[in-house]
């Protein structure tokens, strides 16, 4: 009867003990929460439109700005609700107007908004790619959305490096990537697989870090948190079309409110 006593006690022991990892496992359906990115990128000049007393100026010429910073840091956050995400970016793509002060006086810039809003929502568990284009204002505003698959860069190394990235433990790989060789540092403790740069996400686990020569996205920050389903999934009403007509409408945007701009100032 003791045996018995012993074995039935060192056995519930055992269950006690196990309860708190099991507890502790969250699938990716439950998962709530977000990642914050510091992204750093170097200012490509030649990629710039300014516009200044109405005409665009180019590298080059005698009114370009000359204290353009070599590099831009923003925040990225990625919003997590079960199987859908959605990514969102500080002000990008912005227009802005310089007028010349008279008399020496410094120039003087002025935000002019943006020619659309674009949101870019991520089916997890698809591994797709959800991008709402809106162009317009208020009653006139019109909606498009088009689907990308994820389409991953080939010759992953990966290495046996770790180190830990926002509490998370993860791993080193290298990929040739836009002509240089991109690190990528990824964590498969976080119950999804993503990535800031979507070529570059890998068959499973969630980026934490990328580095190359022209950009790094750093996560800063990864929390747990409830996060509202609606804020991650995009909207039904959009005209769906394909990515590369929703291309064609983004550039014609930009092209119309240039032009908009421009004919502002000669008036």
């Amino acid at each position: 009867m003791k045996t018995y006593s012993i074995l039935a006690t060192i056995l519930s022991l055992l269950a006690t003990m196990s309860r708190p990892a099991l507890a502790q496992t969250v699938s990716a359906a439950q998962w709530s929460g977000q990642i914050t990115y510091e992204v750093v990128r170097k200012v490509d000049p030649n990629s710039m439109r300014i516009i200044i007393n109405g005409e665009q100026v180019k590298p080059g010429d005698p009114n370009f700005p000359a204290d353009i910073p070599d590099t831009r840091t923003f925040s990225q956050k990625l919003l997590v609700a079960g199987n859908f995400a959605k990514v969102n970016r500080d002000e990008e793509g912005m227009v802005v107007r310089v007028g010349l002060g008279g008399g020496g006086a410094a120039p003087q810039t002025t935000n002019m908004g943006r020619p659309f809003e674009e949101q870019v929502f991520l089916d997890l568990n698809g591994q797709k790619a959800i991008t709402i284009l809106t162009i317009g204002k208020d009653k006139e505003a019109k909606n498009y959305r088009a689907e990308t698959p994820l389409q991953r860069a080939s010759d992953w190394q990966l290495t046996d490096q770790t180190k830990k990235i926002a509490g998370f433990t993860c791993r080193k790989a290298t990929i040739p990537f836009r002509k240089e060789t991109y690190t990528v540092w990824f964590t498969t403790e976080l119950p999804f697989t993503y990535s800031p740069i979507q070529e570059l996400t890998p068959e499973a686990g969630a980026v934490l870090l990328i580095e190359s020569s022209r950009e790094q996205f750093r996560a800063t920050k990864v929390s747990t948190s409830a996060v509202d389903a609606k804020d991650v999934q995009p909207v039904t009403t959009a005209e769906t079309v394909t990515a590369a007509q929703l291309a064609d409408l983004r550039q014609k945007a930009a092209a119309d409110f240039r032009q908009q701009l421009m004919m502002g100032e000669r008036n």
